[in-house]
């Protein structure tokens, strides 16, 4: 069976995406449904690890991460033999190549 991991960084992701909606949007049912919904879809990896586009088929950068739309919010994974990593969960309109590749963007 394939196991998930979530990074600290995509934790703080869900934790972040539950405060705003929650808190700054006033609204902490649609903050709570939105967050289950994601790791939903998250845990559906297990059954289906490949269900993700290859982030490489949208950008130059030579990368095994995967991702795939929950809403708003888009969910960066990589797999290893059985072991499925949670890189980060971000919201879609942000610019999430620089986030999650930075440093590999600059040091060219």
């Amino acid at each position: 069976m394939n196991r998930i991991h979530y990074s600290p960084e995509a934790q703080n992701d869900l934790l972040t995406i539950k405060e705003y909606i929650g808190v700054e949007l006033l609204n902490p049912s649609a903050a709570k449904n939105t967050v289950a919904k994601i790791t939903k879809k998250i845990r559906g990896l297990k059954q289906y690890p490949e269900m993700g586009i290859p982030l490489s088929s949208i950008t130059n950068i030579d990368t095994n991460h995967r991702f795939f739309p929950c809403g708003n919010y888009l969910v960066f994974y990589h797999v290893i033999m059985k072991n499925i990593y949670i890189d980060r969960v971000l919201y879609g309109k942000r610019d999430y190549i620089t986030i999650l590749f930075g440093d590999m963007l600059t040091d060219g």
